[in-house]
């Protein structure tokens, strides 16, 4: 880890005081935790972008587990991919709609064509791909 480097940032008082109210909303301690939190989470879209090296992502899939096979080919599916998936978690919302997170970690392409495939299965009501990085080139 890196020494730590002071800098000034020049604002509009305006900005200024709409950053010092979303640093209180989301309670962080001081500006410039807030201001590292916002460079790590540029580095990280990036990273994302690039598709170079592991990620790591959270799936969220919708669906009415009485939809003719889809659960069967959800399964499926997911065998397919089994190279990007640490692990699922299944919890039945009511009696028809199920949730579905899945956490995968890989190559970014692969990662995208797995959850896409998932989201477009006919059957599924809704689904969220959340990617993020591994943090191992963030301070």
């Amino acid at each position: 880890m890196g020494k730590t480097i002071r800098f000034g940032v020049s604002l509009n008082s305006d900005l200024l005081e709409q950053f010092d109210a979303l640093c209180e909303e989301k309670s962080y301690p001081n500006r410039s935790e807030a201001i590292r939190d916002l460079i790590r989470a540029v580095l990280v879209e990036k990273e994302q972008q690039i598709n170079e090296g592991a990620l790591a992502a959270v799936l969220t899939l919708v669906y009415d587990h009485h939809v003719s096979d889809l659960s069967q080919r959800l399964v499926e599916i997911q065998h397919d991919g089994h190279e990007v998936i640490l692990t699922t978690v299944h919890v039945h919302l009511d009696h028809h709609n199920c949730l579905e997170v899945l956490i995968l970690k890989g190559n970014g392409e692969a990662i995208r064509r797995l959850s896409d495939k998932l989201i477009a299965t006919k059957g599924v009501k809704h689904g969220k791909l959340t990617l993020t990085t591994t943090g191992q080139n963030l301070m």
